[in-house]
């Protein structure tokens, strides 16, 4: 049986079938129309929202340019034409909360998603493109979805973009400062620690302990790494993602603490029990569009909950668990303090201390964002947890 689903055109009076590729599962396009570089910016968004895909023949950096072209039709702000107050009305329609601003910006962003991504790429059985002026992105494809096996297949050009930025973030790594400046290389799908606020907590709360810490959902290895560097004897991180494991393990050994930190495959929890146990967990309990928004979005926060009711089971006595969270989802209105609290009651456990740090990341400051009020407010907290004495 095909792994892959399969994509249907007609090209030059003949039907033509060939390999879809989507990371996101994206279903491939019913209608497919074959454009070059006469295309325009209108033709090709109309085209797009209508649902018929658009298989480029052309020169590459022209459909570069064209996917520019059809984001800025999407961003135009809509015209919106002044309306008379009814008698009677003594203010304009209430503003939507932080949830509904949320859920109509997540919406905007997956309609962006499915517009720009109409815009097809073919690529040769060794990940070669035939095109005019393409860039060479057999090694950024290969990273992401393994060595070619002599197939051709076409894919959309925005994901062929985000495989090349994934590269040169994997090639070029990023500066962790709380690494003493090391740097860390993540790999497609596994996401970036771009966000240091919350290494800066890890680095500084007090250990309960040196001898064995558990990373629960690793990622990349980072909060492994941190915990070796920090002095802690045994590190065992986990995750169930392939590649964040292989990840995880190549950042390990490019830093020199393989004989420190295990990388294990294990859902939530490893074997045995630890006096120190961390989880960075996804943030926002919302469903993920595409395989990266997994280390942000968590559907009915169960990754959370999972952690949390299982984490006095793996606490060595006196031991505690460090859930390090930010605060967005309760601006935003997805999830509230209250609830929080009272999943780490029903779970046996009690707040031993809480360390809070401002975010300093770039949407914190943008005003133009549609989330701005609740990312200026955001708090990023690290939960110290203990066992609730009986």
């Amino acid at each position: 049986m095909n792994e892959f689903p399969t994509l249907a055109w007609t090209e030059d009076g003949r039907p033509v079938t060939a390999r879809w590729r989507s990371e996101a599962g994206v279903t491939p396009p019913r209608r497919v129309e074959v454009v070059d570089d006469t295309v325009t910016a209108d033709e090709a968004y109309h085209l797009a929202c209508g649902g018929t895909a658009l298989l480029y023949r052309g020169d590459y950096q022209n459909a570069r340019q064209l996917i520019q072209a059809m984001a800025r039709r999407i961003d135009r702000p809509p015209h919106r034409a002044r309306r008379k107050p009814s008698a009677g009305s003594t203010s304009d329609t209430a503003a939507p909360g932080p949830a509904d601003a949320f859920h109509k910006h997540r919406m905007a962003q997956a309609q962006r998603a499915r517009i720009l991504g109409m815009v097809l790429i073919p690529l040769d059985a060794d990940y070669g493109i035939a095109l005019r002026r393409a860039p060479d992105v057999r090694q950024a494809c290969s990273e992401a979805w393994g060595a070619p096996d002599g197939t051709a297949c076409v894919a959309s050009l925005r994901e062929i973009l985000g495989l090349i930025g994934a590269h040169e973030w994997r090639k070029k790594g990023v500066a962790i400062t709380s690494l003493g400046g090391a740097t860390i290389h993540p790999w497609y799908g596994v996401f970036s620690p771009v966000r240091g606020e919350y290494l800066q907590l890890i680095e500084q709360a007090p250990l309960p302990a040196t001898t064995l810490a558990f990373d629960v959902g690793t990622g990349t290895g980072v909060i492994a790494a941190l915990l070796a560097r920090r002095g802690v004897q045994q590190v065992v991180g986990t995750d169930r993602d392939p590649r964040a494991l292989a990840c995880a393990r190549e950042n390990i050994a490019r830093l020199g603490v393989e004989h420190t930190v295990e990388i294990v495959d294990a859902d939530l929890f490893p074997e045995g029990k630890a006096p120190l146990v961390v989880c960075n967990p996804p943030w926002l309990p919302a469903k993920a569009n595409a395989p990266i928004e997994h280390a942000i979005y968590d559907p009915d926060s169960r990754m959370l909950k999972g952690f949390l009711s299982g984490l006095p089971a793996h606490l060595s006595p006196g031991g505690e668990g460090w859930l390090v969270m930010s605060d967005l989802a309760e601006r935003l209105g997805l999830r509230t303090r209250e609830a929080l609290l009272s999943w780490i009651h029903a779970a046996g456990l009690v707040v031993l201390a809480r360390h809070d740090v401002r975010p300093h990341h770039p949407k914190a400051a943008d005003a133009s964002d549609p989330l701005h009020a609740a990312r200026r407010a955001e708090v990023t907290s690290l939960w110290r947890l203990g066992v609730r004495p009986a």
